[in-house]
Order: C-alpha cells, then sequence, then structure tokens
C-alpha cells in the first residue's frame, strides 16, 4: 500500500470511529490550553471562565508533523461552542495528517457576561496572529496557517478571511504586530451572509442584536467581502440543510470565482446540519477525504523541511 492509499484508509478510519474516540472531557484535559490575551481580552466584560478566550493547542507527532496549521472555529450559533464533533475530532483528524490544530474558545452572546461583535472577530484575528507568531514555537511553517470553521463558526472563518486587513482591537504587544490573514480556509456548512433570505437568523441576532445597522449587516455579509486577496478556499455543505441554507456556501463559492480566488465545492445531496466528521451520515463522511486531498493538492501535506 503506497503513502497516498495508507491516507485515505486512515482518513476513513477516523470518520467512522472519531465520535466514539474523542470524548470531550478527555481530549480538553489532556492537551495545553493558552489565553489568548494573558492580561484580559479587549472589552472584556469580567473575569470569568466565558470572559478569557483561549486556543486548545494539538500539535502532531514529531515523525508525522510537516509544518501546515490549523485554527479549529467550532459552531454554535454564536451562543454556544460545539467543541466536540466540530473541535476536539476535528483536531485529531487534522493530527493524523501531520496538521496542528488549534481550537479557538471563542467569546459569544451566552459566554462570560455576553458578548457580541466585534469581540468574536477579535479572538479569531487574536487566534491566527498568535499561531503564527509561535512558528518557532510550534515547528510550524508561518505561510501555511489555515483556517476551519463550521457553521456560526464557518462565519467567523469567513470574516477572518475576508476582514484581515482591518484591525478590530489595539496592538498591545508583538503577536498584534504579527499578520492575521489566513493561508487557506475550510468552512463546513458556513453561515455566510448576514443580508440574504437564507440567513442564519438566530447567529446574526446574537452577533448583531436585534436591529442591527443595515452597513453592519452589510459588511458581515462576507459574500460581499470577497477580493482577490481573499485566501483559497474549500467548502463543504449538504444540499438538504434546513438550518444554514447551502446558498451561503454557493454565493461565497461565486464571490470567489468572480475575485479569481482558488476554490472547491462540495455539495452533498443528504447529511443536514452540523454533521461534523459524518460518521453515520453516508456520502458526506467523505468530505475529509475530500479536504485532505484538495490540501495536498495545495502543498499542505508536504514536509520541506519538517520537522526541524
Amino acid at each position: 500500500m503506497n503513502r497516498y492509499s495508507r491516507l485515505v484508509a486512515v482518513c476513513a478510519v477516523i470518520a467512522m470511529t472519531l465520535p466514539l474516540t474523542v470524548p470531550q472531557a478527555k481530549a480538553a484535559d489532556s492537551h495545553q490550553v493558552k489565553l489568548l490575551w494573558s492580561d484580559g481580552a479587549p472589552g472584556a466584560k469580567g473575569s470569568a471562565d466565558g470572559d478569557k478566550p483561549s486556543l486548545t493547542i494539538y500539535l502532531p507527532a514529531k515523525d508525522k508533523a510537516n509544518g501546515s496549521a490549523v485554527v479549529i472555529f467550532p459552531g454554535g450559533g454564536y451562543g454556544h461552542l460545539a467543541t466536540d464533533h466540530e473541535g476536539h475530532q476535528i483536531a485529531e483528524w487534522l493530527n493524523w495528517l501531520g496538521i496542528a490544530g488549534f481550537i479557538v474558545k471563542y467569546r459569544h452572546s451566552a459566554s462570560g457576561a455576553g458578548y457580541g461583535h466585534p469581540a468574536p472577530l477579535q479572538d479569531a484575528q487574536r487566534a491566527v496572529r498568535m499561531v503564527r507568531s509561535g512558528a518557532k514555537k510550534w515547528n510550524l511553517d508561518p505561510d501555511r496557517i489555515g483556517i476551519i470553521g463550521f457553521s456560526a463558526g464557518g462565519h467567523l472563518a469567513s470574516s477572518a478571511g475576508t476582514h484581515f486587513q482591518h484591525r478590530y482591537s489595539e496592538v498591545k504587544d508583538e503577536i498584534d504586530r504579527t499578520s492575521c490573514r489566513p493561508d487557506f480556509m475550510i468552512l463546513m456548512y458556513p453561515v455566510v451572509s448576514f443580508a440574504e433570505s437564507f440567513t442564519h437568523k438566530g447567529s446574526r441576532r446574537n452577533l448583531l442584536g436585534n436591529d442591527p445597522a443595515d452597513d453592519l449587516v452589510k459588511n458581515l455579509s462576507n459574500e460581499k467581502q470577497v477580493t482577490p486577496e481573499t485566501p483559497p478556499t474549500f467548502l463543504v455543505h449538504a444540499d438538504d440543510d434546513k438550518v444554514v441554507p447551502p446558498e451561503n456556501s454557493i454565493y461565497f463559492y461565486l464571490a470567489l470565482k468572480k475575485a479569481n480566488v482558488p476554490a472547491e465545492m462540495h455539495i452533498y445531496e443528504k447529511g443536514g446540519h452540523g454533521f461534523g466528521p459524518g460518521a453515520g451520515k453516508g456520502a458526506v463522511s467523505s468530505w475529509m477525504l475530500r479536504c485532505s486531498d484538495w490540501m495536498r493538492a495545495r502543498g499542505l501535506l508536504d514536509k520541506p523541511g519538517f520537522p526541524r
């Protein structure tokens, strides 16, 4: 069996077994957790755990590490975080591929004293900056730092990938002087538009409130913010998603094509919403294989000089 065939087999096994082998509490307890701001996040409303955004760090075995990293944004409608099947299980899969995974516990409407925009985007930008600035420490290539987001976490990821030229918090240290532009994006059944009829109204309400200004709604409708500098993107959705309709991915894909940004999209007939790795969901479980193919084609699984 050649190296590629082994990778395909491993991904298939992971997709089938992850929900049984990566319990949330065990994963959270066995990996380093690092605060995004050691002296308090910008605009913090308190000192409870939910007021302190953080990274949970998953590093691959040194003999597998290829220098790529992915910052992970779990979904939850900007009202909670699905950190098991859209966090820890995804980090485990990335580690199998030799990629470092960094799960972001970002602020949202039900965390700490409650947060809306711009707190989640502040956390997202800081997370990318922290991973890139720590590249040497974590044996990473600073030019291969990507992001993956699920559902509302997909909205946050697409915001990070289209708003990186705007600073949402003041410079406090050297980390804040590091680029927050992701080198690639993976968007899983993402919320993208806040302006169209197919938006997920709960995510918009939790992030922007009940009556947001029109210009803010447009600004955070990320299909309208794509430029030629938007990172290459891999999108996954299910056609029968009744929570976040696939038009969210389709509109973003069309915007990417118009801007000549490399993109690949997979829309499965069945899968619903929130399928995570997709185990037991039929064909949709193959997204991990398709995504690893895409990353391989982009050179993200190569090992140029790693481990150092």
